[in-house]
């Protein structure tokens, strides 16, 4: 039989995946596919653009290979444009004359970055957000300039915001709605994203429209907008939307919608014989889908199509008489989850409550930055929609019993509260899931697919992902994928591995130690030899606290910046209304007069919040990231150190006033709560740590609340270990009595280094020893009495750590590079406007906002 010739015009990601399709199901060859690419380059993951400007080439975000496609029989024309179709010889026309005749027309065109008609907009630093191409030129210009503006607060807006932020720049958002991504979030949502991004460092505004671009006078161009107010900037990045590409088909007689788009029907052909379209470019019923997934169900659609037809001998230009046992696209989901400029962000169906009568449920804690609300049918027994933003962890959850229209559980506020139980987080996430439910939609595939995938031998995200292609794509169904792994191995009585991540086949402890044992210092020498891929948010943190831990290196050095949450890359808490606290080291909670004016007086000059914290020390609160530098300065001339209260490390040691003071008292508590926090300053964990010492056994310090405890007794001190105080309080374990000072250090210097090597991420101490095999029994073995040979090592490892720490305060200040992160404004020490306070009891707060600390409200949307 003579092959079919498939032309296929645009080599995106979906034009790439319609030739996979075809390529993986057309077996005996029965056609010729060529195609079509304007850029210089074939396929390449444009999801992952911003990972461009952390380090990776073209060549790592390349999907498709010139010497894969040649030897799979693809012919490909690269910087080759189809400006021209002739129907009636069935041939595509390039720009250079080039005529290729076809059997099957794909149009795979794409869409094109909408740039707002403003006058200005051509001038040599204003740029795109779209291709490779454009990343060179936006990096080109950010060589030379110390400003940039996004324009467009939607997705791809945000992420050149991040690209923006990368480079080192001033950044600025402009969007015309009155908040940032308005298709995908609500108006509580947006807030909260507006709020993390901004203290971030981004600037934020809303309701703007840009009227003019003009020359500035301090930077490069001056953008003016409508209200008569402008900004200063650089270089401007457009992000205002796409366009579907449909001129190719609009000046070929090809049907088009009203407002673009190529329109097509549920087999994705368009009006012309033998000719259709899939991806961006495409308009089906009205509809254009912006998102990677929809086209790649349109891919798969057509390319079953194909073969379908051949298979049956069909036309597939007319309608088979058995055309219902094809395919059909009917459309997409358009829910997504994703990270924007490190602030965790999802959003599943009627984000906006438009369905009528629909109802709410909305939870907000403003001291965590989190908000969620669920959205749900009248009669409160289905969900339509929910937002998510600080905490996406839900979002699986959700989205399964959204998809396949499951019932809510009977108190349906529960599934956005926070979890403050233990529970079984993988048996929760896929319970009640049926097999026919899509759990990756990039690639259609169902949990029956992977369960079945498991059954036949898949152990491992690796081959789950080889087998089944499920989270290859957007990677937002990677962790129900895993639990789907992981329930099924379960239920065969096979053992579960617990990798970190897919990015690394080894489990946090095992990683902590080719770390620690192969001296490995920086991310990117860790996952080139023992990883793939470019990593992820979950074994960057883990990693990063892991090199903190063994090496303590200085967190914001260029290695390790990626690596490191809102609150490190800032070295300050940020609160609800985007400023920071700053906390001061006050070791064992003793402080003298002087330092003791000094923190008034820099509160007063600052205008700052004070509040003695319950770890016996002072937060100062409400100062604005430009303001950082300078309180800092003040602080550390007058002695002190960074409380490292932002990171995951030795917070605070407690104290009473013990035997100095108190009639109580029989041991010094106070000294020894100091000599303990200038010992272990600074030592980062897989969690926060907080001591605490009691001079007598009336627990003042209460000791036994915290991760180390120390309880002073006529012949020593007692050591309690691995208790807390939080959502879960525990009560810390006697670990040994009647100890003098070197024995009860040499013990600590064990457990935390044991600890630092073998528990998980985010792991509290508390909840490492419930979960250690052995118990305290064992712990007791492997530090007491060195069961497993390695006490000197432990000993060894701490006192390296120790030795490097330093102030990550007073290196910054050294150091007029890193300083320009604590900006808002370039050349301008300007205060953020936008800030709003009341004052009670002779000091001022945040105004208080319609939604309070922690507000789960059942609401009728009107």
């Amino acid at each position: 039989m003579q092959k079919q010739r498939i032309v296929v015009v645009g080599n995106g990601m979906v034009g790439h995946k319609f030739i996979q399709d075809m390529l993986q199901h057309d077996k005996a060859r029965r056609f010729d596919i060529v195609t079509f690419s304007e850029e210089p380059r074939l396929a390449y993951d444009r999801v992952q653009l911003s990972q461009f400007f952390s380090g990776k080439t073209a060549a790592d975000l390349a999907l498709a290979d010139e010497q894969a496609y040649q030897e799979q029989g693809v012919t490909f024309h690269l910087n080759e444009k189809v400006v021209g179709i002739d129907h009636a010889h069935q041939q595509v026309v390039t720009a250079s004359g080039l005529r290729v005749c076809y059997d099957k027309l794909v149009l795979a065109t794409g869409s094109y970055p909408f740039v707002p008609p403003i006058p200005g907009c051509e001038q040599s630093h204003c740029h795109v957000y779209r291709t490779i191409d454009d990343l060179h030129a936006i990096e080109a210009s950010g060589m030379r300039s110390e400003v940039g503006v996004v324009v467009g607060g939607g997705l791809l807006g945000l992420e050149a915001a991040n690209a923006l932020t990368s480079m080192g720049l001033t950044t600025h958002v402009v969007e015309f709605a009155p908040r940032l991504m308005a298709v995908q979030l609500d108006e509580g949502g947006g807030q909260r994203l507006a709020q993390q991004i901004t203290a971030l460092g981004v600037q934020v505004h809303t309701d703007k429209a840009t009227t003019a671009i003009e020359s500035g006078t301090h930077c490069r161009y001056r953008m003016v907008f409508a209200d008569g107010s402008y900004l200063e900037t650089d270089m401007i990045v457009f992000s205002a939307g796409i366009r579907p590409q449909d001129s190719l088909a609009r000046d070929s007689g090809i049907a088009v919608g009203e407002r673009g788009g190529i329109v097509i029907d549920d087999y994705c052909q368009t009006d012309k014989p033998n000719v259709y379209a899939i991806g961006e470019c495409a308009l089906w019923q009205g509809k254009i889908f912006g998102l990677v997934a929809p086209g790649y169900q349109m891919a798969k659609v057509l390319a079953h199509g194909f073969i379908h037809a051949v298979e049956h001998n069909d036309n597939q230009g007319e309608t088979p008489q058995n055309a219902s046992e094809r395919e059909r696209f009917a459309g997409a989901d358009m829910s997504t989850k994703l990270k924007l400029l490190g602030v965790d962000v999802a959003s599943i169906g009627d984000v906006h409550g438009q369905t009528p009568g629909a109802q709410s449920y909305t939870y907000s804690d403003d001291i965590e930055q989190i908000y969620k609300r669920l959205i749900v049918s009248p009669e409160g027994d289905k969900i339509i929609g929910a937002v998510l933003v600080g905490d996406v962890s839900p979002y699986e959850q959700l989205l399964q019993i959204t998809r396949n229209d499951l019932s809510l559980p009977e108190n349906p506020a529960a599934l956005i509260l926070p979890q403050w139980a233990d529970d079984d987080s993988e048996a929760a996430g896929t319970q009640g899931v049926p097999d026919s439910a899509q759990v990756c939609s990039c690639y259609d595939v169902t949990k029956g697919a992977i369960t079945e995938a498991v059954m036949a031998g898949c152990c491992t995200m690796a081959d789950i992902k080889s087998a089944t292609q499920a989270s290859t794509g957007c990677g937002g169904c990677a962790a129900l994928t895993q639990q789907i792994l992981h329930a099924t191995l379960e239920a065969q009585g096979e053992t579960v591995n617990h990798n970190l991540c897919e990015h690394f086949a080894y489990t946090r402890q095992e990683l902590a130690d080719i770390v620690r044992v192969k001296q490995i210092k920086t991310f990117g020498e860790l996952i080139d030899g023992h990883g793939t891929g470019l990593g992820c948010d979950i074994c960057k943190p883990a990693v990063g606290s892991m090199l903190a831990s063994f090496w303590n290196d200085y967190v914001l050095d260029d290695a390790h910046l990626e690596l490191q949450d809102t609150n490190d890359i800032y070295l300050g808490n940020m609160q609800k209304d985007g400023t920071y606290s700053v906390v001061p080291r006050v070791a064992g909670g003793e402080i003298t007069p002087d330092k003791l004016i000094v923190l008034g007086e820099v509160a007063k000059h600052f205008n700052l919040y004070t509040k003695i914290t319950g770890g016996q020390r002072i937060d100062l609160f409400g100062a604005q990231l430009h303001e950082l530098p300078q309180i800092w300065q003040r602080l550390i001339d007058a002695g002190f150190e960074t409380g490292h209260a932002y990171g995951k490390a030795v917070r605070t040691v407690k104290s009473c006033v013990g035997n100095t003071w108190c009639r109580y008292g029989v041991q010094d508590s106070v000294g020894f709560a100091i000599a303990l926090e200038n010992r272990y300053k600074g030592l980062r964990a897989p969690h926060k740590l907080k001591f605490a010492v009691s001079g007598c056994t009336r627990e003042c310090a209460e000791a036994q609340s915290k991760d180390i405890g120390v309880i002073a007794t006529e012949k020593g001190w007692n050591l309690y270990v691995c208790g807390n105080g939080g959502m879960r309080p525990r009560h810390g374990d006697l670990f040994a009595v009647d100890l003098d000072d070197a024995t009860l250090i040499q013990y600590v210097d064990r457990l935390l280094m044991y600890y630092i090597r073998t528990a998980d991420r985010l792991q509290r101490t508390s909840v490492w020893l419930e979960n250690l095999d052995g118990g305290l029994a064992y712990l007791k073995e492997v530090v007491i009495e060195d069961s497993l040979g390695i006490a000197h090592a432990l000993e060894a490892d701490i006192a390296r750590t120790l030795d490097q720490y330093q102030c990550e305060w007073q290196t910054t200040l050294a150091s007029p590079e890193k300083l320009k992160r604590f900006r808002h404004f370039f050349n301008s020490e300007q205060a953020n406007t936008h800030l709003h306070y009341v004052v009670e009891r002779g000091q001022r707060h945040p105004r208080p906002q319609r939604i309070n600390v922690v507000d789960i409200t059942d609401e009728v949307n009107r």
